[in-house]
């Protein structure tokens, strides 16, 4: 079976910060009138990416990595699919939260831990974000901020802007504030703890669970320097990221690389058999991806799997793109 890249159907969710840039901008779909986040490449039982084009059309990716266990790469083949990447709309504020580590998780939840990066697509003027704590808070002050839902003077809050990215590494307190989109690059994992909600309630009128007990074993107090160190600490033989990309994280989950490209330029790069990888596309313009024998058109908020070992690929057109690896 020769393989090709497999644009791929967004799963919306609907939670009650969602707004509807991701339908204007990004032209996602949904029954619901708010979508909070749009997984674009996604394989779990809550969530499960489906392929909208050629031979596997309609079919589940998972369905095809089990039949075909090669595309994921020889680095990964057979082992627990590693990403899941969001486009996730901020309307209101979320949670203030934090993710737990691999150890934590895999005791007490029995799945894997939480590291992620943000990539700010947009921000409103003004549009902030909770990003870990003051520089002089040890982690018996944050403990008790946490405690008593008392967090003046402990965290830290950053305005954005376009174009940033933010690594947060499990145990790093953090929310996403109004008036922020963002695309989410994360370990394949959905494990939130709640530290603080706003006394919010859900649409059956009940406050929202927090994870205090939870949240203060897994919190972490991590300098500017701490996070460096993690954002690029990879020990990923890895194959060479492309020429003239940006790199915004390389760390022992996952690669991301960025750029943007003006129309009538053509970019090639070249997927190996060593591991898959993910292009999102956050804005594109008489775009289009082609790989051997294959072309497609390429819109706003396309996302594609590209199966390893599939060779040379080539954009061309207006776009800004996200390649994601393992």
């Amino acid at each position: 079976m020769k393989m090709y890249p497999f644009k791929l159907r967004a799963v919306p969710k609907s939670i009650l910060w969602g707004g509807d840039k991701l339908k204007k901008l990004y032209n996602k779909k949904a029954s619901f009138e708010k979508i909070a986040e749009s997984w674009e490449l996604t394989v779990r039982d809550d969530g499960m990416s489906v392929i909208e084009n050629g031979e596997f059309s309609n079919i589940t990716l998972s369905s095809v990595i089990e039949n075909y266990p090669h595309i994921m790469g020889t680095d990964l083949c057979g082992s627990r699919f590693p990403l899941l990447i969001k486009l996730i709309d901020a309307a209101d504020d979320l949670s203030i939260q934090v993710h737990p580590s691999n150890e934590y998780a895999s005791l007490y939840e029995k799945d894997s831990g939480k590291c992620e990066m943000w990539y700010i697509l947009e921000a409103d003027e003004g549009a902030e974000i909770i990003y870990g704590v003051r520089p002089d808070t040890d982690e018996k002050s944050l403990h008790r901020a946490i405690t008593d839902s008392a967090f003046d003077g402990i965290l830290e809050h950053i305005k954005v802007s376009k174009g940033e990215v933010y690594f947060i590494p499990a145990g790093q307190i953090h929310a996403l504030c109004r008036g922020t989109l963002i695309a989410e690059i994360q370990q394949n994992s959905n494990i939130t703890y709640r530290i603080y909600d706003y006394d919010r309630k859900d649409k059956d009128g009940k406050k929202r669970e927090l994870h205090i007990k939870k949240a203060l074993d897994t919190v972490k107090c991590y300098s500017s320097a701490d996070i460096g160190k993690r954002q690029f600490s990879s020990s990923t033989d890895r194959r060479k990221a492309p020429n003239g990309w940006r790199t915004l994280a390389d760390c022992d989950y996952f690669r991301v690389s960025a750029i943007d490209s003006q129309k009538g330029e053509e970019l090639t790069f070249t997927i190996d058999e060593s591991a898959f990888a993910s292009l999102l596309f956050t804005y594109a313009d008489d775009a289009k991806l082609k790989a051997e024998d294959f072309e497609i058109a390429v819109m706003t908020g396309d996302s594609f799997f590209i199966p390893a070992g599939i060779g040379k690929l080539t954009l061309s057109g207006s776009f800004s793109v996200i390649l994601s690896e393992p």
